[in-house]
């Protein structure tokens, strides 16, 4: 992806400002009374809690100074995560296990250090929190109250912070990097984050706005802006974007349905109510609460408006499948129509014409123009024959075989099922892998082997390809870069087949296994 490309999801920017807000106000709301009472006055009315605990007060000291550096502190060390430890953390791939060497060796070092930042953050945090505790708390010293517990609660609740935040932050950083990789593919996508986290910058910048200045004198306000109608307008989007789609002409009542309506309407009340009720006790309660609410008004609310909405919706994502769709086509002719490729197979039509005049030339030279007919005339179809597919697939096979038939070295074993059912799929779907098997796994210097396995089970396609790995010379201009149309066909799969393919992938220092199964 150009780099032009690379802003135009706006979540990070978004939460950065919002914080910054959120902070700033905060500080204000502390300076706000200063202007608002004379000092007597200010002590009598934010300190009769202290005067009951016999303590003395001063809104200075109490209030103002506390809070003002844990909040400085608490934004210093949002920074510190946001650009220090999360992205130490969103770097490490453990898909493929837990490698030391190389690039992932170095990755897992980067998350050990990020690790011993992230401990050292609480541990500051927590005693800086506990230390502010002892100034704004009028129990301090009364019953029993100490430092050490003070400081303990300060460590218990910046854990917690910390904990969700770097959580969040890697779920955000994932959530990026899938869109930003297919900027055209994932555009109403990107659009609609855009949109949302926008609209939370100025939902929660006014909500600080009014608690902070105390526009409203209402405690219940602040549950209700903050943690209540938050998690319900996140699951009414949801609902709207991911779970209702999914009906089109048929019942509502699916499980797929379903259990997307439970996670989307249940799920988003989690962090509000952990970071929201301060009363372990009381959290369950309150959980099950808000479920139930946003299952009972939220889910029938989202769906009135998805039905009013429905055309403009379904539209959208139409005209993503179709973008993306589009897109991966170009990219696939592009890749496909590879004068390297061409250039090979040429080569090997003149070297063999060299050896004998008749019969493997013919050969070549006919699945040659067999596969750049395929290319014309049946790629640009949605879906071909099964048939077809595999003739394709044979084809490219065979006119390989001819210039690796004469090293003993090299072994391609093919079973093909050719009594597939009627099935049609999309055309070009299945040649990137030969592709890439050949193009990794074949070396006219060292033992290679190809092993490729098409079989049609049921309603289900099973297609497996092994090779063979040999690590390429320092200057080769393919050191490095992926196969053939293997991304390209991976995002094919995810546009044309979803929920009705698997794929999965391995790779060690000696074999390359691909294992796809599709349902057409």
């Amino acid at each position: 992806m150009e780099p032009a490309f690379r802003n135009t999801t706006k979540w990070r920017t978004h939460e950065m400002v919002l914080v910054t807000l959120l902070i700033l106000f905060a500080i204000a709301g502390k300076f706000w009374p200063i202007f608002e009472h004379p000092g007597i006055e200010l002590d009598d009315s934010w300190g009769r809690e202290f005067k009951d605990a016999n303590r003395p007060f001063g809104y200075y000291w109490n209030v103002l100074f506390p809070h003002c550096w844990t909040l400085i502190l608490l934004y210093g060390g949002y920074l510190w995560l946001n650009f220090y430890i999360v992205p130490r953390f969103a770097q490490v791939n453990l898909s493929e296990g837990i490698i030391l060497e190389g690039a992932q060796g170095k990755a897992l070092k980067g998350a050990v250090w990020g690790l011993v930042n992230a401990v050292v953050l609480i541990v500051l945090l927590g005693i800086a929190f506990g230390s502010a505790y002892t100034y704004t708390n009028a129990q301090f010293e009364v019953g029993g109250i100490t430092d050490a517990m003070m400081v303990g609660m300060g460590l218990r609740q910046v854990t917690g912070w910390v904990i969700g935040f770097v959580i969040y932050a890697l779920i955000r950083e994932r959530a990026i990097r899938r869109m930003q990789q297919d900027v055209l593919i994932h555009a109403s996508q990107i659009s609609l984050v855009n949109q949302v986290s926008s609209f939370f910058l100025v939902y929660f910048a006014i909500g600080s706005a009014i608690v902070n200045f105390e526009v409203i004198d209402i405690h219940e306000f602040y549950d209700f802006w903050f943690f209540l109608l938050p998690q319900a307008l996140l699951a009414a989007v949801t609902n709207l974007y991911w779970v209702f789609p999914l009906k089109g002409e048929g019942k509502f009542w699916r499980w797929p349905i379903v259990w997307r309506l439970l996670i989307a309407n249940g799920g988003w009340g989690i962090p509000f109510v952990y970071y929201g009720i301060n009363d372990a006790h009381d959290q369950p309660a309150v959980y099950m609460s808000l479920w139930a609410v946003n299952l009972l008004v939220t889910v029938p609310i989202s769906w009135l408006i998805f039905r009013q909405w429905k055309d403009k919706i379904l539209q959208m994502k139409g005209l993503e499948t179709a973008l993306g769709q589009s897109e991966a086509d170009l990219q696939f002719l592009r890749a496909q129509i590879n004068p390297h490729f061409l250039f090979n197979a040429l080569n090997t039509i003149y070297g063999t014409a060299l050896q004998e005049e008749a019969g493997r030339t013919a050969e070549g030279v006919q699945r040659l123009g067999d596969m750049m007919r395929f290319m014309l005339h049946e790629n640009h179809l949605q879906r071909i024959p099964m048939s077809k597919e595999i003739d394709y697939l044979k084809n490219y096979i065979a006119l390989q075989e001819l210039r690796t038939e004469a090293s003993d070295n090299i072994h391609i074993e093919t079973i093909i099922d050719e009594a597939c059912p009627d099935f049609s799929i999309a055309p070009m779907l299945l040649i990137p892998f030969v592709e890439n098997a050949f193009k990794h796994g074949i070396s006219l210097r060292e033992r290679s082997w190809i092993r490729l396995r098409l079989h049609c089970e049921g309603k289900r396609i099973q297609y497996e390809i092994r090779n063979s790995i040999h690590p390429r010379r320092e200057g080769d201009p393919e050191k490095g870069k992926s196969g053939i149309g293997l991304k390209n066909v991976l995002h094919r799969l995810k546009l044309l087949y979803p929920e009705k393919h698997e794929f999965y992938m391995h790779q060690d220092e000696k074999e390359f296994f691909v294992q796809l199964t599709i349902q057409p």
